[in-house]
């Protein structure tokens, strides 16, 4: 089944920083690995993160560095910021107060 653009849309900025909680990342890697976590669910395109990333990184929520790979090509990494760890913590209780009304409406008999 294919998922609602919008309903990605809405929760792209907490997947990409959830992505980034724990390790820098760069774009191609970021895209595989919400691919992975979500068992092929989310299969964010480059023309899709790229615009996310550089707005984060424009609001301080992202830091980006380059850094030479084993192959010698040079990446960008992202690395979350303390505010951007902040914006987090926000999206999560966002997310779980949505999901829950959405749970409640749901199981409503």
């Amino acid at each position: 089944m294919k998922l609602d653009k919008g309903l990605i849309a809405g929760s792209s900025t907490l997947l990409v920083l959830s992505l980034l909680e724990k390790e820098d990342m760069y774009g191609y890697q970021m895209i595989t690995e919400l691919s992975r976590r979500s068992n092929d669910t989310f299969q964010m395109k480059e023309g899709t993160l790229y615009p996310i990333l550089h707005a984060l990184e424009k609001a301080k929520y992202l830091s980006a560095y380059q850094q030479e790979a084993p192959t010698g090509r040079v990446r960008k990494y992202y690395a979350i910021t303390p505010r951007g760890r902040e914006l987090l913590s926000e999206k999560k209780a966002e997310w779980a107060q949505f999901s829950h009304g959405v749970d409640q409406v749901l199981s409503f008999t």
